[in-house]
């Protein structure tokens, strides 16, 4: 089952003179899958992302969601951005059930789910903690805890590792596998960062520069579970070599 499906999308902005963001853009991500969009900054990651997420509407073409035309933003898509978008004035834990608890959801229900997720990213101990008082990588963990929270089946990672240093950025990554393993939800993940995109995802769809096109589809040789050795191995090598190559000729 396709679990996003994305038919001649273009995106223009009707600036002066317009501004061709995507063009023609096709894409489908089957249900479960982890998938890597890759490419130089201003190609138009972000804005399929948003396109996606219904925070934008498309110039022409059709994006589908669960077999649903996509148009406005829905609890079905959770969306991670470079910085956790908390409460500032909320714990870890009212972060985390405030989507299901505004939705009137029964509360049995959405507490339960909330602490099998916060177990999961490993914020059990700091549910009572404010924002600034965590890290950035756990304030991302407390983003990721509140969509799953939420219910979300498909997550939209917009560089959500961007402002993390390496440490911390590794550890966040496999973080996410694990979670990844677990719950097999279908990410969209977006990201400049060629050495991420061949650690977590099954496929790295290469985009041009603006105007963003998908150039090259890639299918990531690694097996799973996969650890942090994986990124020595020939395979690896001789993956990110490809993409290297790729990117290259593609800009000349």
């Amino acid at each position: 089952m396709s679990n996003i499906s994305i038919q001649d999308v273009s995106k223009i902005y009707p600036t002066a003179p317009p501004v061709i963001a995507l063009e023609n853009i096709k894409l489908e991500v089957s249900e479960g899958d982890f998938v890597a969009l890759l490419g130089p900054s201003g190609c138009g990651k972000s804005t399929l992302l948003n396109l996606i997420a219904g925070f934008e509407s498309p110039t022409s073409g059709a994006l589908h969601v669960n077999d649903r035309a996509v148009l406005a933003p829905g609890p079905d898509r959770g969306v991670v951005f470079q910085e956790a978008a908390l409460f500032p004035w909320l714990t870890v834990w009212e972060n985390v059930i405030f989507g299901p608890k505004v939705q009137g959801l029964p509360r049995a229900e959405y507490e339960e789910r909330a602490h099998e997720m916060l177990s999961i990213v490993g914020l059990n101990d700091f549910k009572q903690h404010l924002p600034i008082q965590l890290s950035g990588g756990m304030r991302q963990r407390v983003g990721i805890a509140r969509i799953l929270t939420l219910g979300s089946r498909v997550l939209l990672m917009d560089e959500p590792f961007g402002a993390l240093d390496a440490q911390t950025r590794l550890t966040m990554q496999e973080l996410l596998l694990s979670v990844w393993q677990k719950l097999k939800p279908t990410i969209l993940f977006v990201t400049h960062d060629i050495d991420e995109a061949i650690f977590l995802s099954d496929t790295i769809y290469v985009m041009s520069a603006r105007p963003g096109r998908i150039q090259s589809a890639l299918t990531v040789p690694l097996a799973r579970p996969r650890s942090v050795a994986d990124t020595a191995s020939e395979s690896f090598r001789k993956m990110k070599l490809d993409v290297l190559n790729l990117i290259r000729n593609h800009h000349g």
